[in-house]
């Protein structure tokens, strides 16, 4: 597969308590980051039946070791807002180092 630089912007969203619930305020989100990335495809599937059809797309995402980037942050990239899935994973090795990130989008 091949590796795309681009540019990166990494979003976060205050907690905020609801009635019942809290939930991110993602209207008023700021960017807590933002640079270039290498950025690769890392698949996309359908669900295809009556009630849903969507498709997903996943990409990997290889930020410098010194981005601002948490589990519950959305990368923007190319346009199109992603999730972090899972835990950032800082990968500490002198020269090479980088946070290794999954992103996921649901299209419908």
């Amino acid at each position: 597969m091949r590796a795309f630089k681009v540019r990166v912007e990494v979003h976060r969203a205050e907690n905020v308590a609801g009635a019942y619930t809290s939930h991110r305020d993602w209207e008023n989100a700021r960017v807590v980051w933002s640079g270039w990335a290498s950025v690769q495809p890392d698949r996309a599937f359908e669900y295809r039946s009556p009630e849903r059809e969507t498709s997903q797309i996943r990409q990997v995402v290889f930020l410098p070791p010194d981005a601002d980037v948490e589990a519950v942050d959305r990368l923007l990239i190319r346009g199109e807002m992603f999730e972090v899935e899972g835990e950032p994973l800082p990968w500490r090795t002198g020269a090479l180092s980088h946070i290794y990130i999954k992103a996921w989008r649901v299209r419908r």
